[in-house]
């Protein structure tokens, strides 16, 4: 990471919501191996990284998103079903799903607007929101995903409701546990 802070704004996840996906880590990390498991307190839905962002484009970013987000109200969504990214057998990303409703895409649509406004490149691929518990595989070579662990479990594939609340811009800090500081909270009505 270069000198200046990196940022990333997200959904925080509720305090029963955390506790209940990092339950599904504690047991995930005796059958999968990953390199980094997310902290509980990290465990969230990001709506748009930003990467490195300066004073002066951080306090137009934040004008923008209280402006754009301000009559937008709160969504409830379902989570749950794990998921992955990358090949199957040796997975680069372990997450729960989100639900894709047509609320949240809305609200990450104006996040978006928000941080174009600010001055931020639009994301060229499409948004496919989730809540990354692992990354990093690092499995031996013969250690397959799919042998270790069965995603049609039905313990895997509870869903959740979740109130979205408020929108919160996040600073990062790569050497701390947790890693991520709420830097603002932008409050859904």
């Amino acid at each position: 990471m270069s000198g200046i802070p990196h940022y990333f704004i997200a959904i925080q996840l509720s305090e029963a919501i955390q506790e209940y996906f990092s339950n599904w880590e504690g047991e995930l990390k005796q059958r999968l191996p990953y390199k980094q498991w997310t902290t509980k307190q990290d465990l969230h839905i990001t709506l748009k990284f930003l990467g490195p962002v300066d004073d002066n484009k951080l306090s137009t970013l934040k004008s923008e998103l209280a402006n754009n987000l301000n009559d937008i109200a709160k969504i409830s969504i379902l989570v749950g079903t794990i998921g992955t990214f990358g090949k199957p057998d040796r997975p680069r990303v372990l997450f729960a799903d989100v639900q894709k409703t047509s609320s949240l895409l809305n609200l990450q649509k104006n996040v978006e607007k928000s941080a174009g406004n600010a001055g931020f490149i639009k994301e060229k691929r499409p948004y496919k929101p989730h809540i990354t518990l692992a990354k990093k595989w690092n499995g031996e070579e013969n250690q397959r995903f799919s042998e270790l662990l069965d995603v049609q479990d039905k313990k895997y594939r509870e869903l959740q409701s979740m109130l979205i609340e408020e929108v919160v811009l996040f600073k990062i800090h790569p050497e701390q546990n947790p890693k991520y500081e709420i830097i603002d909270r932008y409050i859904l009505k």
